[in-house]
């Protein structure tokens, strides 16, 4: 894996906390929802003991469900083996400052049992196996991660309280590109940026949706590592940012019947030397012989491995014709009603992966992306002709369209057992059982205006 540069270095953090303008150091990492979970600790305490020792945390933080219930099914944890802890281990190109938060550093662990061996669950351990995979061949990822959001004038404990009905847009019209729109909401979005960007972030651009107070704001690619650790790290930090300001903001795939909050994923290769993996200025699309291989495997793997790039009931809802979210197994050049769209040339000639929605695990869909494409290129996999008109009517192979079938399709992949191992693909299909069956059990406020009196 290439070396990467951390935000702050340990040397600076050491002055800032001699000099008392770091107090408290962060250390978190990534759990199954794509939430960070991890501690606080006391700066000096940190230096003094953390930054060698690491610290523990229950394993039941793998092995819970979205509220935080412990459930059954998992080999990791349960109750009958005690519920013990695993190590968190620091890794320290991740180490950055949170101006959000005054004072305050954070820092991305490793997981790991007490006797040095990986939790193999763990979603940035599972990344790091197929990033060791690509590196294998002296090749490795670039990813940047597209977050749609939408953003309401009302507090996330007042959202709460009303049972998130009758929330109040920051906009309240489509604002598409309209610097109108944004310039509204402009007061938070500024201090996203400009925070985001102390923390050691690379920001581009903020936007306006299509949504009702629905932004984005994008950050220069990066190593797909560190790309995946600054997304849940932004994704906790802007929701931080808004809460200070009086605001919710919410990256759910869905929220209403409008259009729902992406996360498109682009991802490119490059070899030892930097160059390309896959562009070549001959192709008539721009791709390598690798390219189509590597393309031609997400095609190929993309309904078995759409559980982890849609984890939820809710990422489901995203998946309707006309939407600007995908429906068909197609992929096309600069087309955007495909699942898998080509764009750029040369250096910046990559691949889109336009059916993540904002509530996904970003270690998780761009591990899962890698596999796909490896399994195209150690298969030899040809590339089916593109889809150049609208794939919403085209006869293409369709995603899963529920959890349930994204949840029986992974747990069945001899695609996804080669790349994972039996461990991680029985430990998610757990994870997707225990959301279906909590989904099932429900009582919608849908099936109560319908039924109630007129049933």
């Amino acid at each position: 894996m290439a070396d990467r540069t951390p935000p702050l270095a340990v040397g600076e953090l050491r002055r800032l906390v001699d000099t008392g303008e770091i107090d408290t150091v962060v250390l978190a990492f990534t759990d199954m929802q794509g939430r960070l979970q991890g501690k606080r600790f006391a700066a000096r305490f940190f230096l003094d003991d953390v930054l060698e020792h690491g610290t523990e945390g229950c394993s039941y933080l793998l092995a819970v469900d979205a509220e935080m219930n412990t459930v059954d099914g998992y080999a990791l944890a349960s109750w009958d083996r005690g519920y013990g802890d695993f190590a968190l281990h620091p890794d320290l190109a991740s180490l950055r400052r949170t101006p959000w938060n005054p004072g305050t550093a954070l820092v991305t662990a490793d997981l790991a049992w007490h006797d040095g061996t990986p939790v193999h669950a763990s979603p940035r351990q599972i990344l790091r196996r197929q990033l060791d995979r690509l590196a294998e061949r002296g090749w490795t990822a670039h990813v940047g991660t597209e977050l749609e959001f939408m953003v309401f004038r009302t507090s996330y404990e007042e959202a709460w309280n009303s049972g998130y009905r009758g929330l109040t847009p920051a906009n309240q019209y489509n604002v598409d590109y309209s610097v109108l729109g944004t310039g509204r909401v402009e007061p938070l979005l500024r201090r996203i940026r400009n925070e985001m960007g102390a923390a050691g972030m690379t920001v581009e651009s903020a936007k306006g949706e299509c949504n009702l107070g629905q932004h984005e704001i994008t950050f220069r690619y990066d190593e797909a590592l560190t790309t995946c650790d600054q997304h849940a790290v932004y994704k906790t930090g802007a929701k931080e940012i808004a809460a200070q300001e009086g605001m919710a903001l919410t990256f759910m795939a869905k929220y209403d019947e409008r259009e729902g909050n992406s996360c498109h994923i682009h991802l490119s290769l490059r070899d030892e030397a930097g160059r390309p993996v896959l562009a070549d200025e001959r192709d008539p699309y721009g791709m390598s012989a690798t390219m189509r291989h590597f393309l031609a495997g997400q095609l190929a793997a993309l309904p078995d491995l759409t559980l982890l790039h849609a984890p939820n009931i809710n990422s489901y809802k995203r998946f309707r014709p006309g939407s600007f979210a995908p429906t068909a197994v197609a992929w096309g050049p600069d087309n955007r009603t495909c699942a898998l769209r080509v764009v750029g040339r040369g250096a910046a000639h990559r691949l889109e992966n336009r059916l993540p929605g904002g509530d996904v695990n970003p270690y998780l869909a761009v591990a899962g992306m890698i596999a796909a494409g490896l399994h195209g290129i150690d298969h030899g996999l040809e590339l089916p002709a593109p889809c150049t008109g609208n794939a919403y009517a085209a006869e293409e192979t369709h995603v899963p369209a529920t959890l349930r079938d994204a949840a029986a399709l992974w747990a069945a992949s001899p695609v996804a057992r080669a790349a994972f191992g039996d461990e991680v693909v029985d430990h998610y299909t757990t994870m997707a059982r225990v959301e279906q069956e909590a989904y099932d059990a429900a009582v919608t406020d849908w099936e109560r205006f319908r039924s109630f009196e007129r049933m």
